[in-house]
């Protein structure tokens, strides 16, 4: 006798819901209300005997039977993508899109990898890429995301880390500021813009550079929750900042920020593609990581002057 099985759509929705760790953003992704997903979500918790989901006011996290369903059910998913798209003699215009779950460091999603997300749709028209930038640490498996983008070293246990880019420090500010900041002395006159994430960058710099500053407060001024604002205060005039190449490439070749005290120094640290050696295999994740690598451009930390 077959052994009953909870339906498909119950299944997409729970993957949705996981993945997202929100009955509304599942059902936006599927076009279902919120009460919809929930009402199914609970229906499949109570076949299945178990709850997958903690509810609680502060928002949804996955059960220990969520945590552990949630790999087999995506892994099964994706096997039925995969068989659907590879039937012959299917025609092209019924395929499904396959999903690409992707976490990424929001000054990086912002001004790297959102400008050239239309290359990589271009190229894999069959791909739909999520992004999540929350600045929280993820649990990849358990919120079902394919890849990362962290900035980093590089060491991250049980998973492969391919260098995208190095990173190179240097203060920017607006244009009518810069012809007063020709020394780092000048520093203690300008007012020094900090990003509480990165609270070093301005030591950092200083140390790179080889420059002494004992008779400057590197930590005066005022600070920003993260790196863009602080540029965007560092182009309105308010400051000088510590920038980050190439982030920031795009800024400087449009005049809104100016770097100052060159040249750039290479950081410590620098942007990493990470995934586990599962989801590395999966064809939409492997698609990516090739598009991205290729996308660098040979010799780039070269022209950083």
């Amino acid at each position: 006798m077959p052994r009953p099985l909870p339906p498909l759509s119950a299944l997409r929705l729970f993957e949705a819901a996981a993945r997202h760790l929100s009955f509304k953003a599942a059902g936006a992704e599927l076009h279902r209300s919120p009460s919809a997903v929930s009402h199914a979500i609970r229906a499949l918790e109570k076949q299945l005997g178990v709850a997958l989901f903690h509810r609680s006011p502060n928002g949804l996290t996955l059960s220990e039977a969520g945590s552990a369903y949630l790999p087999e059910i995506r892994a099964a998913l994706e096997r039925l993508a995969r068989a659907t798209a590879a039937l012959p003699g299917r025609k092209q215009g019924g395929e499904t899109r396959q999903r690409l779950a992707l976490s990424v460091a929001p000054s990086f999603g912002l001004r790297w990898l959102i400008p050239k997300l239309a290359a990589f749709s271009e190229r894999h028209p069959d791909i739909a890429v999520t992004l999540d930038t929350s600045q929280r640490r993820v649990d990849l498996d358990r919120e079902g995301i394919d890849l990362a983008i962290r900035m980093g070293q590089g060491r991250w246990p049980h998973l492969h880390a391919d260098n995208l880019l190095d990173e190179y420090l240097v203060p920017v500010c607006a244009p009518v500021l810069a012809p007063a900041i020709r020394h780092a002395g000048d520093l203690g006159q300008q007012t020094l813009l900090q990003v509480t994430s990165v609270s070093e960058d301005w030591a950092a710099w200083a140390r790179l550079a080889g420059i002494d500053v004992d008779d400057i407060d590197l930590e005066q001024g005022p600070r920003f929750d993260n790196i863009d604002m602080a540029l965007k205060a560092a182009a309105a005039g308010l400051g000088v900042a510590v920038g980050r190449r190439p982030l920031i490439d795009a800024d400087l070749e449009a005049g809104r920020l100016v770097q100052v005290l060159g040249p750039p120094q290479r950081a410590s640290t620098a942007y990493w593609l990470t995934g586990g050696e599962d989801a590395l295999r999966r064809p939409a994740a492997a698609r990516f990581r090739e598009w991205i690598c290729s996308t660098l451009e040979p010799g780039a930390a070269e022209n950083l002057s």
